[in-house]
């Protein structure tokens, strides 16, 4: 068991609870961590036996271009569309983090963590 992690991937997207943020958009930042069993693909060098990180990426992009109100329920879409693409994983841990959220005073990230 070993875990495979991508971490600071940034998105300008159109998530937010209000309807301004939805129209002006951010910056978001996504971190996501899998704990699965890559043993063969250490072993033997293959691709095929572990998780690629280009779908990684694509799963997360995909999210990313949908218009989403809680930054809660991006992780939880994220998570899904791994278990979807890799039922064989283990965990799957996902961060999202709204860069300089509009709550009326200074603050550098709103971010939600959750596992699944």
């Amino acid at each position: 068991m070993g875990t495979i992690a991508l971490e600071g991937l940034e998105f300008f997207a159109y998530h937010g609870f209000y309807e301004e943020e939805q129209k002006i958009g951010n910056k978001y930042q996504v971190d996501i961590q899998i704990t699965t069993d890559f043993t063969q693909a250490a072993e033997q060098n293959l691709l095929d036996a572990t998780v690629n990180y280009e779908d990684l990426y694509r799963i997360t992009a995909t999210v990313m271009q949908q218009k989403i109100k809680l930054l809660e329920h991006i992780a939880q879409q994220i998570i899904q569309q791994i278990r979807v693409q890799y039922p064989q994983v283990h965990s799957v841990e996902v961060a999202v983090s709204k860069l300089n959220p509009p709550i009326g005073g200074l603050c550098s990230r709103a971010k939600v963590t959750l596992k699944g």
